[in-house]
């Protein structure tokens, strides 16, 4: 929970992989062979999506959901087995990486096996039938925690996974979970070791939305009771409504200040440009040099980073939930990579090293940020919409580019620059 979330996480870097479609085979090996690039790239935990057995009854395309699973306990075929998984496991922590799996504790698939051994654990509709709350997710049943025992059931779960070597769980949808539920897992599962706890909270549209239909949805302040870290949904849906052209950059900017006040103290966002389930940074966003201002943007925004496989490569494509599509890691931009490598380790250190944030606008789309620590200072300036000429400034700035080490100095106006400036002033 928020109070006592360890520190490391302020700094830390999320690296998110779909096993089916990270590579051709669609297996652990495919990850294993990459352990090394992980963590050059500078990640501290490597998350997995959904590895389970998947439901066939309802199943969404040819392959079927991640999220609708079928068995907890168990690991797809087609992916690998626990023996493969704790190799991996194993490389990873000699890495320094830890592991992180998702956990989807909301539903299960219309065909899993806790819905044959089990059917009383489940939410019912009012002829007796098993049902769901949202309506679009068609191929899943939700659970009922109005049973305690089921309660003892998932927690017995995640501590054999726990057994297995995995060092964090991502929460699907954890807010439509009873939060009690996870404060006694968290409680139950810190005390063998440190355990990282990743919530998927909600965008507030949805979370409204459920509420007015008579749902307990619980809100991300509440989430931090058992969580160390949550979603920035909450300020995502004013970053959409930037790119759709709706609202300008000062009403995330200005919810950003807001997380900062609103939520307990030593709470932790989760930032991301993009996940599974939102489009690539690359298919939003027009010219390179734009999505290299963004990257260092999110980067270094207080919180920990979430690297989606492959856009470190600027990749357009999202691969499909549903289907066999793997990353075509050989079409990728490797020139990218080397700028984004440089860019998530040069934050990760300046973030580590303080603990004070500031950002403003300069001008329309010229951005600077400050972080500030006892011994340290840094100042960054973005170009967020590939603007050109000159703008009067209130500092004066001199020193080095940590990117090109190439001497900026500021004095009365900033002629505006193509690519991101950061600079450490003392």
């Amino acid at each position: 929970m928020a109070k006592d979330s360890p520190s490391w996480l302020k700094s830390s870097v999320i690296y998110e992989v779909f096993v089916r479609n990270y590579g051709n085979a669609g297996t652990f090996n495919d990850i294993y062979n990459d352990i090394e690039r992980i963590k050059a790239l500078g990640a501290d935990i490597l998350w997995f999506m959904p590895f389970y057995p998947i439901g066939k009854v309802g199943r969404k395309g040819t392959h079927g959901s991640p999220y609708s699973i079928k068995d907890y306990e168990e690991i797809s075929k087609e992916i690998g087995n626990k023996r493969d998984f704790k190799r991996l496991i194993d490389k990873a922590h000699d890495n320094g990486i830890k592991i992180m799996i998702d956990i989807v504790f909301n539903h299960t698939s219309m065909d899993s096996k806790l819905v044959e051994t089990h059917p009383e654990w489940f939410m019912k509709d009012e002829t007796g039938q098993l049902t769901r709350k949202v309506e679009d997710w068609m191929d899943v049943y939700d659970l009922d925690y109005e049973n305690k025992d089921l309660w003892d059931y998932l927690i017995k779960v995640l501590d054999s996974w726990v057994d297995l070597g995995v060092d964090g769980f991502r929460c699907d949808v954890a807010p439509l979970v009873p939060l009690e539920f996870w404060k006694k897992a968290r409680e139950k599962l810190n005390q063998r070791k440190e355990i990282i706890w990743l919530a998927e909270t909600l965008d507030p549209k949805f979370i409204y939305d459920l509420r007015t239909r008579g749902y307990n949805v619980h809100s991300d302040s509440e989430v931090y009771e058992a969580f160390d870290l949550t979603y920035d949904y909450d300020g995502l849906c004013y970053l959409r409504s930037y790119f759709s052209g709706e609202k300008d950059l000062n009403c995330y900017f200005d919810h950003v200040f807001l997380q900062e006040t609103i939520f307990p103290k030593n709470s932790f966002k989760m930032r991301f440009l993009e996940n599974h389930d939102n489009p690539r940074i690359a298919s939003v966003l027009n010219g390179k040099d734009k999505i290299k201002n963004w990257t260092v943007l999110y980067n270094l925004l207080p919180g920990a980073s979430l690297i989606y496989a492959g856009q470190e490569l600027m990749m357009e494509n999202l691969p499909n939930l549903f289907e066999k599509d793997p990353i075509k890691w050989n079409k990728g931009d490797y020139e990218f990579l080397s700028f984004f490598k440089k860019i998530v380790n040069m934050a990760k250190k300046i973030k580590s090293a303080c603990h004070q944030f500031s950002i403003r606008e300069l001008s329309k789309g010229i951005i600077m940020i400050k972080w500030s620590g006892d011994e340290d200072e840094y100042i960054t300036i973005l170009n967020l919409e590939d603007r050109y000429g000159k703008i009067p400034v209130d500092f004066t700035l001199y020193g080095s580019d940590l990117i090109t080490n190439e001497i900026v100095s500021i004095q009365s106006y900033f002629v505006i620059s193509k690519l991101p400036i950061i600079i450490k002033t003392r």
